[in-house]
């Protein structure tokens, strides 16, 4: 049997990476994850106990497509929260993971054929999932000197249906002001293009709190997930944001596509939403705060500053072109030379990823201190090593 042409895809590189840093693990090395963006923190105790008191109880068969109604209005009021917007409920769409949320948006948005931006560097999956949908990612690329943010000039200059945005940014964990949010929605808006926002590392934010789209334009679609702020990556939760009038058209492609979001899953977000799980919540950023500050200050001490201080999320992507010219047997050599699994640029930047890495730290400071120490040793002894000056 043969394969459709919308399968070849290529690999999520990071994926990889943490499959060989297993290898070494079963061969009984001791290794730091600095790939990943996964939080090391379990799931809010609130979460865990709403879901224990209520498998004794119900079945959790499936829920309606949209998700579980009291999830949606716990959503909305997560916007009241935040940010002051007052949304109505009946807008919120729960997904299976914010990637079930991609799923949603492209096909509901786009046709066969159609172009969409993607920032480079940004999320690789954004493109493999275009693709696998016979859509055509648009590479759109950002600059070092503006912090890798997208501009509006970039987004109108460009050929494209429509395009998504995050902020902060996997891998740059930058973040757009206001105004550069507006000056995005508007170019889009301007020219009759769908504008989506992925906004999964909300609440995980270093100084300004990060600026959610429909703080400037109902005329949006927003994505956010479970995964990051809250420490529920493998819950598989997530949900997204539309406009009244595309609520019936997602929900019908819902039904057919996932029938409904995990019902325990929604079960265990009831209880991250709750009041009594904010304090965990943020003594997890506070710890995140901490590890940001030891890998900057770790970078620099190894001679490694070309890099933009991450206003959110839990990465730094550092520009390591002096060093070496291929992304993927740096990172491969680091890991097993030092011990420490990190991330080659190639996977969220198809062009110019053979000269950066990027590094998360999301991991308990131990860790993250012990896998500085380890790549600044790494870096000190490389010296004029071939690999390092790309031969």
């Amino acid at each position: 049997m043969q394969n459709s042409s919308r399968s070849e895809v290529d690999p999520f590189i990071v994926m990889d990476v943490m499959e060989a840093a297993r290898r070494a693990e079963a061969a009984g090395r001791h290794i730091i994850h600095m790939e990943v963006g996964q939080p090391g923190t379990a799931a809010p105790l609130p979460a865990r106990r709403a879901v224990a008191a209520q498998l004794d109880e119900d079945a959790m068969g499936y829920t309606v497509a949209l998700g579980l109604p009291e999830l949606r209005r716990a959503i909305a009021g997560l916007y009241a929260r935040w940010y002051g917007v007052d949304l109505d409920p009946a807008r919120v769409v729960v997904t299976s993971g914010s990637s079930a949320a991609f799923l949603l948006a492209f096909t509901t948005y786009f046709d066969a054929g159609d172009r969409v931006g993607v920032a480079e560097p940004g999320y690789p999956s954004y493109r493999q999932i275009l693709k696998a949908l016979s859509l055509t990612p648009v590479g759109l690329p950002t600059q070092p000197e503006t912090g890798h943010r997208m501009t509006a000039e970039a987004l109108a200059q460009a050929d494209i249906a429509g395009a998504i945005i995050a902020s902060p940014n996997n891998p740059t964990g930058t973040m757009l002001d206001r105004d550069g949010l507006g000056a995005l929605i508007a170019a889009c808006r301007d020219r009759d293009r769908v504008f989506i926002s992925d906004e999964i590392y909300h609440g995980l934010h270093y100084g300004d709190q990060a600026v959610s789209a429909l703080e400037i334009s109902d005329d949006v679609c927003v994505i956010n997930s479970f995964s990051k702020y809250f420490s529920m990556t493998g819950w598989r939760i997530g949900w997204m944001v539309v406009p009244e009038a595309q609520v019936r058209v997602v929900e019908r492609l819902a039904q057919n596509m996932f029938i409904c979001a995990p019902h325990v899953a929604q079960i265990a977000a009831l209880g991250a939403l709750g009041d009594a799980a904010w304090p965990e919540l943020e003594a997890n950023r506070a710890v995140y705060a901490a590890n940001r500050q030891l890998v900057i200050d770790g970078l620099r001490a190894a001679g490694l500053d070309a890099f933009a201080p991450p206003d959110g999320a839990f990465y730094v992507y550092v520009d390591t072109g002096a060093l070496a010219s291929d992304s993927r047997a740096l990172a491969a050599d680091i890991l097993e030379k030092a011990g420490v699994a990190v991330t080659p640029g190639l996977d969220f930047d198809p062009v110019r990823g053979h000269g950066t890495l990027r590094l998360s730290y999301a991991r308990a400071t131990e860790d993250i201190a012990e896998g500085m120490t380890r790549l600044t040793n790494y870096f000190a002894a490389a010296g004029p090593n071939p690999l390092l000056n790309g031969s």
